[in-house]
């Protein structure tokens, strides 16, 4: 276990309906596949195993993206959670409080990569000023925050 590594490695959705823990991970990826880019919405599905994973709030939605696998997700808010096939449960890299601590060490079914993604690092960079600065000020995040809680959403919060 890296130096400073909590024991419990905990999770969730984006509206807090369901987390999870584990402490057991295995070997993180960005897979390219195109189920994992219609899953997530993204580029690249990243996900990492989790050899003891246990789900501690609510229980997430399955979806049988195929005749081998699984995709867990929240039916409250559809954040992508997890995958599962005969060989384990592998959990969204991005749904970790900390995802720094699963990060991926590899990619995955690169047939499927799009052509532009290898260059998305060289992309002009937007500063924040001006009229996106005043957006971004403006806003107030109703979600979940990146630890557990006894409860969500807080108490006296609508729901």
């Amino acid at each position: 276990m890296p130096p400073n590594r909590p024991a419990d490695l905990t999770g969730g959705c984006q509206c807090g309906a369901v987390r999870f823990r584990a402490r057991l991970l295995g070997r993180g990826s960005i897979c390219h596949c195109r189920m994992c880019q219609k899953a997530f919405g993204g580029f690249f599905g990243p996900l990492i195993t989790a050899h003891d994973a246990k789900w501690t709030r609510g229980e997430p939605k399955w979806f049988q993206s195929s005749n081998a696998a699984r995709r867990a997700f929240c039916g409250e808010c559809g954040t992508p959670l997890a995958y599962e096939t005969r060989f384990g449960l592998e959990l969204a890299i991005g749904a970790f409080d900390d995802p720094e601590l699963a990060a991926p060490s590899i990619q995955v079914n690169l047939a499927d990569k799009l052509p532009f993604f290898d260059g998305l690092t060289s992309l002009p960079v937007r500063n924040d000023d001006g009229e996106w600065r005043d957006f971004l000020a403006g806003i107030h995040s109703n979600q979940h925050p990146d630890h557990d809680t006894d409860d969500w959403p807080p108490r006296g919060d609508a729901a």
